[in-house]
């Protein structure tokens, strides 16, 4: 964000200002010198994240090229790789800040009026500084210890562990600056004084932090408080009213005060109230509008402080640290980078031009086509929010230009998005695999099969609705076949990428992780022969990518925290115990499963869904004695149902902001008949579970 020197007297932000998609006015007249300086630390962080992803890239693929054509494995490059992605992730938190990239449910929010919703965003605000502040000390303690101590890596290179993990330290110093310049924006206080109070505070409190040293501090008399945590609830606390006022203040109170008591109450109570009230704050965290991370971090909070028997504030920063540092989790950014080069290629038009004229005969021909793209960018992006972009921008208007209706134009590319993350590669494949320990060779493998079966039943979907109602899809038309042969060429180029990623991968020559690299590298190969880049466009890219990249795995830390409490308080082993006892049959709890998906996949983000329901619904599933390959494939279709169920599926807010004039009711309805379709295939893949197993069976 650019911003000059801010003039005095300065006046709130008006209520009109909030009733654009981002809350967060961008006038930098308003800034005084001392948040002009926190964005422009911001702006570097976003640029570091940035050169740490392209290091990580060139740093895989080096690693492959020398293995593979030389004969000479290094050393350093899986482990530089890790340290590389725990950078990316922490320092380009402050940037997806500044850009209001964190996801939240605005299912609430967004129906109230903007002063209302002001104060909202002020709570939300200052309760994530509450949990970064509290991370960030916890993290430059767990620092300073591994400093002290020499803490080595198990790797080859022996790295000492405080030197990477000192870019979490670093990282969240600056993500708190970044919610601290927000918070100035949303609300500037008319008074110098005001201004200068809030930052004056917080460097004390650091001094204070510094000096109480390492370990945590009790309070006199001993018992659960110390004098960290009061220091750090008490300065925010008058910052909070210092810059937002004393209504905020009271919000602020009422939430985490609330929450403290509630907590505290609970400790010692029966494990299922101790649930309902973690599930209870969860829900009313989301449905405020805290970011979805933060609000898992903060749960997560709120139970290592007041439901163990004694604070174990570390785990914050151990799940920080260990969440992040794995080197599997390295595909994710390179796949969401590898989308971001192929829609700069701009090859996807090609493609769809190619599967328009095969699919042209059929009635409802460019609804095939749209569902046939779909599969084919599945394959080679991982992501169903790229594949939706990339429909809505080519496909859509296409549609809708030759005749189709908006209903079935809308609801055939939302259902094809959805085969990004079913179709291999899979972003929440590779998280799901990472959590539970699961291979992610196979679940690729798993998802193959039903994705093409998928796919088909979407087209027939898309049939059927051409032929039942009248005028949704114009009179088909017939291409030759030199037609169809010569738009074939514009598939060549997606055929080389699969064949790059996925060769790799099932040749042996690459570990999935690695093929997201050979991928990345392969589509910027293509955007150069292109002529479609620049340096600046590639910059651009992976800054976007770095940002995707930290608000995806900062839902992983904040998963991590909330699961070990679950974990801890043996919450998912109580649980299986209850159903076992209950003698339910396995087909009516896997239908219990659904329903609760179904359910939470309206108001949830998919990731976080899925992170949050983990600790508990996969120990039932592995107790059903179904397979984690199947599962993990199961969980993936529940999430893609997430993706396209009303009112907070991330697909449906996609090909609508890449259309102004689409209206939302034509997207949801369009959307409708094919959640149905979905779950009529997990009832087939239940019945037939060969469907996901028969090709990972094939691969010992």
């Amino acid at each position: 964000m650019s911003s000059i020197e801010m003039p005095a007297p300065v006046m709130p932000i008006e209520p009109a200002e909030l009733a654009g998609a981002s809350p967060y006015p961008l006038a930098a007249d308003r800034d005084f010198s001392l948040i002009r300086w926190m964005a422009g630390i911001s702006r570097a962080s976003g640029a570091l994240a940035t050169l740490a992803l392209l290091l990580m890239a060139l740093s895989m693929c080096y690693e492959i090229f020398s293995r593979y054509l030389f004969n000479s494995p290094t050393a350093w490059a899986t482990e530089i790789s890790g340290y590389l992605l725990v950078a990316t992730v922490f320092f380009g938190l402050a940037a997806a800040q500044a850009s209001n990239s964190h996801v939240q449910v605005e299912l609430w929010i967004d129906r109230l009026s903007a002063p209302v919703r002001l104060r909202v965003e002020l709570l939300c605000q200052w309760l994530a500084l509450l949990f970064c502040v509290v991370l960030g000390w916890q993290m430059a303690s767990f620092n300073v210890r591994e400093y002290l101590n020499d803490t080595r890596d198990w790797g080859l290179l022996s790295t000492p562990q405080w030197m990477p993990e000192l870019a979490v330290s670093v990282g969240m110093v600056v993500f708190c600056m970044s919610i601290l310049v927000d918070l100035y924006r949303l609300n500037p206080p008319a008074q110098a004084w005001r201004r200068w109070l809030t930052p004056a505070l917080l460097a004390l409190l650091a001094a204070a932090l510094v000096a109480l040293g390492a370990n945590t501090v009790p309070m006199a008399g001993g018992g659960r408080f110390d004098w960290g945590m009061a220091l750090i609830v008490a300065v925010l606390l008058v910052c909070a009213w210092a810059w937002s006022g004393a209504r905020t203040l009271a919000h602020v109170v009422l939430v985490v005060g609330g929450c403290a008591v509630l907590y505290g109450l609970a400790r010692g109570q029966s494990l299922g109230w101790i649930a309902v009230l973690l599930v209870a704050s969860m829900m009313l965290l989301l449905f405020l509008g805290v970011r979805i991370g933060v609000a898992l971090g903060l749960v997560g909070l709120f139970g290592v402080y007041f439901l163990l028997s004694r604070p174990q504030l570390s785990l914050l920063a151990e799940r920080a640290w260990s969440s992040t540092n794995t080197f599997t989790l390295t595909a994710v950014p390179m796949f969401i980078f590898m989308g971001g080069l192929l829609l700069r290629s701009g090859i996807t038009a090609g493609m769809f031009d190619a599967l328009v004229r095969w699919f042209g005969r059929a009635p409802g021909g460019l609804a095939h086509a749209s569902a046939g793209a779909s599969a084919v960018f599945a394959a080679v992006s991982g992501s169903s929010l790229a594949t939706a972009a990339t429909l809505g921008k080519v496909a859509c208007p296409d549609m809708i230009e030759r005749g189709y209706s908006p209903r079935l134009t809308y609801g055939v590319a939302a259902a094809g998005a959805t085969l990004g993350i079913l179709i291999p590669p899979s972003i929440p494949m590779i998280i799901y695999g990472t959590t539970v320990g699961a291979s992610v060779t196979h679940l690729f493998l798993a998802g193959m099969l039903p994705g093409l079966l998928l796919m088909a039943c979407f087209m027939l979907g898309a049939l059927v609705w051409a032929l039942a109602v009248p005028g949704s899809a114009p009179v088909a038309r017939a291409y030759t076949l030199r037609e169809k042969l010569s738009a074939s060429r514009g598939m060549v180029p997606f055929v080389a990428i699969i064949g790059a990623v996925l060769g790799s991968m099932y040749t042996g020559v690459a570990t999935p992780t690695e093929a997201a690299a050979i991928g990345a590298i392969s589509a910027f190969v293509l955007c150069l022969v292109r002529r479609q880049l620049s340096w600046r466009a590639l910059f651009e890219i992976a800054h976007d990518s770095a940002k995707v990249t930290a608000l995806l795995l900062l839902i992983v830390v904040g998963a991590g925290i909330f699961s070990w409490v679950f974990d801890y308080l043996r919450l998912p082993r109580e649980v299986v115990n209850l159903i076992q006892g209950a003698d339910l049959s396995p087909a009516l709890i896997v239908a219990a499963m659904v329903l609760a998906y179904l359910v939470l996949g309206m108001f949830v983000e998919s990731i976080a869904m899925m992170l949050m329901t983990l600790p508990v619904t996969y120990p039932i599933a592995m107790s059903l004695g179904l397979d984690p390959i199947w599962f993990g494939v199961f969980l993936v279709l529940m999430i893609e149902l997430g993706l396209i169920t009303p009112p907070v599926g991330m697909v449906l807010f996609v090909l609508r902001s890449m259309n102004e004039k689409a209206r939302f009711t034509d997207i949801i309805r369009g959307a409708l008949p094919f959640v149905l379709i979905i779950l009529l295939f997990l009832c087939l893949i239940y019945i037939y579970p060969q469907i996901v197993m028969w090709l990972p069976q094939q691969v010992k």
